[in-house]
């Protein structure tokens, strides 16, 4: 058990209490070690890349030419490393989303159902096409997450096992995946309604019923969590080729990494690593040594167990011919657009001295929880300064 998830107190600009869970290490590291790893819930590869070939759709791991696994038939074009990723990918979401074979055995499927093939591949294309033209990751990170569900669901009823489908629904600690995702902070997105339509008629059209594991508040609520708690998967700095937005930058989709999200190759949900605030000084960093979306923390100075682990979401780093305020300007732009809250960090405190005056789009964080979750914090119900959940992680 290298971390604890803690809950501790923060002031708004109005002076108001906000708890907020944040990660603790539980024991001591030195500069340079590895805290611990972590798979992802689910991971996709930038728009761009997929359906090229280069990378595989589920693990992301690059590919030599020529080596690449390619399904029959796939509306987005996806490619594996290997069959074991093929295998995964489609138990836990692929076949459900964008696949021809039926959810159960089809003695437990009605004749109607097996019957309207043409009307399942009509609703997967539309998906398919309105996941391609909004050019963003998160409506994908969301369907997935929602079919590892409904897969999930489905191996139960149908009595076989879902070693494949089954999302790892705990940590080995104290609360289950879904218990974690409801304490998560999530950001209001708006024009939402299209994706959640498209999602529920590929649900429906594969079996009849299942559109109801989404609602639009659902919907909006699980888009405005990955939006704010997803990583970049960047491999050995990053890449130099990703397509520039051409949205508005307050419109560009942003995810959690220290090289910039224009550098990643995919973007990846993490349970035990969304609890870890962000800080332009950050005590550790994500790495991607093994050339795959999973996740390996690394110690970026020595840490005594019970400090907080904090990691950039944006690039930090003062660049070649920038100036100090320049640089801060900039990380703090970067955080107010990307995730709705004025950076609070020491380094942000110090830098002010040299620094414009700050004409940020948000003065207060803006971020979510969940109703529930906030009235029970609201409450006592939990209690800051105590640890609530140690996670195992390797």
């Amino acid at each position: 058990m290298n971390v604890s998830v803690k809950s501790v107190e923060t002031h708004k600009a109005d002076g108001s209490v906000v708890i907020k869970k944040i990660l603790i290490v539980n024991q001591d590291f030195k500069a340079g070690d590895k805290i611990y790893k972590e798979s992802p819930v689910v991971a996709v590869l930038d728009l761009d890349l997929e359906g090229e070939g280069t990378h595989c759709s589920y693990c992301l791991r690059h590919i030599d030419e020529g080596l690449a696994i390619k399904p029959d038939s796939d509306l987005l074009g996806s490619v594996y490393c290997s069959k074991d990723c093929q295998v995964k990918a489609k138990a836990q979401s692929q076949n459900i989303l964008f696949g021809s074979e039926p959810p159960l055995p089809a003695e437990m499927i009605p004749d109607s159902v097996q019957e309207s093939s043409e009307e399942r591949t009509k609703a997967q294309t539309a998906f398919a096409e309105s996941i391609k033209q909004s050019g963003k990751s998160v409506p994908l990170l969301v369907a997935r997450f929602v079919g590892r569900q409904v897969e999930s669901e489905l191996a139960k009823m149908a009595s076989k096992p879902s070693e494949d489908a089954d999302v790892k629904l705990s940590d080995g600690g104290d609360y289950t995946l879904n218990d974690h995702l409801e304490r998560l902070r999530y950001l209001e997105l708006s024009d939402t309604e299209d994706q959640t339509k498209h999602l529920r008629e590929v649900l429906s059209a594969a079996l009849p019923g299942l559109e109801q594991f989404i609602t639009d508040e659902r919907q909006a609520m699980l888009l405005g969590k990955m939006a704010y708690n997803a990583y970049g998967v960047c491999f050995a700095g990053g890449r130099d080729d990703k397509p520039a937005s051409a949205e508005r930058p307050e419109d560009a989709e942003r995810s959690r990494t220290p090289y910039g999200t224009s550098r990643q190759i995919g973007s990846a949900l993490y349970v035990v690593s969304s609890y870890a605030q962000h800080s332009c000084e950050p005590s550790a960093r994500p790495s991607f040594a093994s050339g795959t979306s999973e996740l390996h923390l690394i110690a970026s100075r020595d840490l005594t167990a019970g400090d907080e682990i904090t990691v950039a979401y944006v690039d930090v780093a003062q660049h070649e011919g920038e100036s100090v305020a320049e640089t801060r300007r900039r990380r703090r732009f970067e955080l107010a657009r990307g995730w709705r809250f004025a950076c609070t960090c020491d380094r942000c405190a110090k830098e002010a001295e040299v620094s414009e005056v700050d004409d940020l789009p948000v003065k207060a964080d803006e971020s979510k929880l969940e109703e529930n979750v906030q009235r029970l914090d609201e409450q006592g119900g939990v209690v800051p300064g105590a640890a609530e959940s140690s996670l195992n992680v390797d």
